[in-house]
């Protein structure tokens, strides 16, 4: 067993609202700080609140990473160059790769 500063140290415990809410909606990413647990250069995750008939201001284009959207509730709709996607049962979930354009 891992001694308690070790435990400490590789363990974060906290909600995604309150947590969000200090860095726009990123909970892990290169953007924390060195040495914090949430520090990552290899995987980025965000929470989002959206309400009803939010729309992004323009779409996310160049991007360089594999994304990730998990609804949790509600209903969600991501706009592709080629489709349209709508995330409507618990569970749903888009995956897009690198250079995927996104609304």
């Amino acid at each position: 067993m891992l001694a308690s500063a070790t435990v400490a140290e590789s363990v974060y415990v906290g909600n995604a609202s309150v947590d969000g809410a200090l860095d726009a909606g990123w909970l892990l990413g290169y953007f924390k700080p060195d040495g914090d647990i949430r520090h990552s250069t290899d995987l980025e995750i965000k929470w989002g609140v959206h309400p009803p008939g939010d729309q992004r201001a323009q779409w996310a284009t160049g991007e360089t990473r594999t994304a990730l959207l998990v609804l949790i509730s509600g209903r969600f709709r991501v706009d592709l160059p080629d489709r349209e996607v709508m995330l409507s049962k618990q569970g749903d979930y888009i995956i897009w790769g690198p250079g995927v354009d996104h609304s």
